[in-house]
């Protein structure tokens, strides 16, 4: 007797399986949430995974490049702004730590991120629902 069902952790189209597919769309930040995103496209978990790591570490470039603009443009002053982007870098890592735990523990299944998840679930949301 055969089952028609696939398993629960049935293989991505890279090869990889669901839990795998998940750690590793944070491993790059955005740029492994990208690849991920059209790599784990038939699967919704990895494609939530995928698109949590673009906006959060997507948001955390972005705001590390203004600081660091700002930052050199206001000299001595200046030294907060780069205080600041050491601060929302390590909160980075901290959160990309915990995604990956957290990724690991819950074999793939959707989740959100640590600390952040509810206010960036929508926007990955969104985002993963665009990709067909």
């Amino acid at each position: 007797m055969t089952s028609s069902q696939p398993p629960a952790n049935h293989p991505q189209s890279a090869g990889l399986d669901k839990k795998t597919s998940a750690i590793l769309s944070y491993a790059l930040g955005w740029l492994t949430g990208i690849i991920f995103l059209f790599l784990g496209k038939n699967d919704p978990d990895v494609k939530f995974h995928a698109s949590q790591s673009i906006v959060f570490f997507g948001a955390v470039s972005v705001v590390n490049i203004i600081l660091s603009i700002v930052g050199s443009l206001l000299g001595v002053v200046g030294i907060i702004f780069s205080l600041a982007g050491l601060a929302v870098a390590v909160f980075a890592v901290v959160v990309w730590i915990m995604a990956m735990v957290q990724a690991n523990n819950t074999g793939g299944v959707r989740a959100e991120l640590p600390i952040v998840g509810k206010f960036i679930a929508p926007y990955a949301d969104q985002l993963a629902g665009s990709v067909k």
